[in-house]
């Protein structure tokens, strides 16, 4: 077992949205979520088309009324199952709000309908009201969706469907990792567990952690396949029926951003594949390796890594984001004065971390799994980056409170840079300079160019399935090896044990084509965080108004606010030169040090 930490006791206290899964006023709203949905179609069913803007407004307050209520259940399930994914009580509520929000959405779903069925005329009318000004972005964004809705009856059967199909399988897929055990030198270890092993110093624990995750894989594979090839083939029928043109272009929607303009970036990063390369020779050279192998990336440069404690981890990035601005500071802060962050490891707790938003008459959550390592302390930047985010963007109102994965991740890559310059500056000995440049080019690396190349092994399992039916698990295995050696090339050897790590990422399931918004993020933040070191005073409170402007406006112009054109083509490159910077700082500090 790892030492102490300090987070063995940091769980949340969840009673801001219900005080137990038996809490009456869970079951309460329960009944009061379905009555106001009645009292909604009532009002305003077969009525949409010729709403004035005084009637829209009414009905959209009321609309997001309905939405906070079954967000709040929804937020209260997920969050108290995934502290315990093998607790079937916690499982039994993730469902039971699973299958409300399917039949609350069933009953609403007439209004999106409506809506996107109105004259365009009409519709810009209302759009450019004052009277709806608050909503205006929510109201011009859902239009873009007019060709890909269907009929009434076609959407209450696919949301109903929804519940033991895509999330039926999902959560499958969750808790068949959250139980999931793996046999390190005789003990049993969760998933988050082993794979923290692979950043430990000592080679012969990172190769033996890396043979024990294989091993458990390869177990799973089955089960994993047939859900990977199930969930591919929900997401197909979903496209044909709705028309998209392509298996990315429906989260391209979603986020707000041209397909065109996902390729500029897909083909930035790619093309740049060779800063990977130079940057694990490099890697390789200073760790003394012949060959450096796939369980060799992320090992620490300094053979002994002291342990971080949970309150220096704290104090961290507090001082971090208050010294960037206090109002951050005093959000953070908030998180755990008042219990808000879920940071202890234990059995049954699903793997990774993230801040749920819940909703805007809440507040959002922190989850983590805090192992005393220093990239730990990003996690925590970078979760509270996002926490921030959706606290201040809570005033937009649950229509327009979240952003689109794209700038969704800019608080908290930021955090994290702010937490990285802060620790940065402290180090005056070269070789822990050097350490600490290295883990955060680890980082980065993960972020932008291993995002997009499973970017690029997603582009290729969607098209393979609709093209040729069901995929093996060999299959898989295959394009996750050639889309992998193509941003590794010889600069990583690959055992045949990692063949299988497609099989454990989340959010090729969970949210199809997410993972170029971390990239997207990255290099969009890299870009942000050299506009700050170059700009006069006030950069700091833009930068806390684009936080708070949440999802209100289109990303190009809630960023433009601050100086970047997202839409430029070569805007990407400014990002990829600053990471080729990084690399050559590291490359001088390696050559002062020898």
């Amino acid at each position: 077992m790892s030492d102490p930490t300090g987070a063995e006791n940091i769980t949340w206290d969840l009673s801001d949205l219900y005080k137990s899964i038996d809490d009456p006023a869970l079951q309460n709203d329960k009944k009061r979520v379905r009555r106001k949905a009645d009292e909604f179609v009532s009002s305003y069913k077969n009525k949409v088309m010729e709403f004035d803007e005084q009637q829209m407004n009414q009905a959209l307050q009321e609309y997001e009324e309905i939405l906070e209520l079954s967000g709040k259940i929804g937020s209260y399930a997920q969050l108290i199952w995934s502290t315990d994914t093998s607790n079937a009580e916690y499982g039994k509520l993730v469902q039971e709000a699973r299958e409300l929000s399917s039949e609350i959405h069933q009953r609403l779903v007439f209004f999106d309908v409506e809506w996107l069925a109105m004259d365009d005329e009409q519709a810009r009318r209302l759009i450019e009201s004052e009277t709806l000004e608050h909503y205006r972005h929510y109201l011009e964004t859902s239009r873009r969706y007019k060709p890909h809705i269907l009929d009434e009856k076609s959407e209450q059967v696919l949301s109903a469907k929804k519940v033991t199909g895509r999330s039926a399988w999902n959560r499958y897929f969750d808790e068949t990792m959250g139980a999931a055990r793996f046999t390190l030198d005789g003990e049993e270890l969760t998933q988050q567990e082993a794979l923290s092993k692979l950043h430990e110093p000592e080679r012969e624990l990172r190769k033996k952690a890396h043979a024990a995750l294989t091993g458990t894989f390869s177990e799973l594979s089955r089960s994993m396949t047939f859900i990977f090839n199930t969930l591919l083939a929900d997401k197909h029928t979903d496209d044909r029926l709705r028309n998209y043109p392509s298996w990315i272009s429906s989260r391209n929607l979603a986020n707000e951003i041209e397909d065109q303009t996902v390729d500029l970036l897909v083909t930035a990063v790619t093309g740049r594949y060779s800063l990977v390369h130079r940057f694990y020779e490099l890697k390789r050279s200073l760790l003394g390796y012949d060959q450096l192998y796939d369980y060799d990336r992320y090992a620490p440069l300094l053979e002994t890594q002291k342990q971080i404690q949970w309150d220096k981890a704290r104090r961290t990035v507090l001082d971090s984001y208050s010294e960037f601005h206090p109002r951050m500071g005093e959000i953070a802060g908030e998180f755990f004065e008042q219990q808000w962050i879920d940071a202890a490891i234990k059995p049954g707790k699903r793997g990774g971390a993230y801040s749920a938003s819940t909703v805007p008459s809440v507040h959002p959550y922190v989850f983590m799994n805090f192992n005393g390592k220093i990239r730990d302390v990003q996690t925590l930047a970078h979760e509270l980056g996002h926490g921030v985010h959706q606290y201040l963007s809570r005033e937009q109102g649950v229509l327009q409170a979240g952003t689109p994965l794209t700038t969704a991740e800019t608080a908290s890559v930021f955090g994290e840079m702010l937490v990285f310059q802060a620790l940065m500056r402290k180090l005056d000995d070269p070789r822990e300079k050097l350490a600490l440049l290295i883990g955060k080019i680890d980082d980065t690396i993960a972020t932008v160019f291993r995002q997009v190349s499973m970017n690029r092994f997603e582009h290729a399992i969607h098209t393979k399935r609709r093209e040729e039916g069901e995929l093996t698990t060999g299959e898989f295995s295959a394009l996750w090896r050639k889309t992998q050696t193509d941003i590794y090339g010889d600069s990583v050897t690959l055992t045949e044990g990692y063949d299988l790590w497609w099989s454990y990422i989340p959010h090729f399931l969970h949210t199809p084509g997410y993972v170029y918004a971390y990239a997207f993020g990255e290099l969009l933040v890299l870009a942000l965080y050299k506009q700050y070191t170059q700009s006069e005073n006030g950069f700091s409170d833009a930068y806390i108004d684009m936080l708070r402007a949440g999802g209100a406006d289109w990303p190009e112009q809630i960023v433009g606010k601050l100086g970047l054109d997202i839409t430029k083509p070569d805007f990407w490159d400014g990002g990829l030169s600053a990471i080729e910077q990084m690399i050559e700082q590291a490359e001088e500090l390696a050559q002062k040090i020898s």
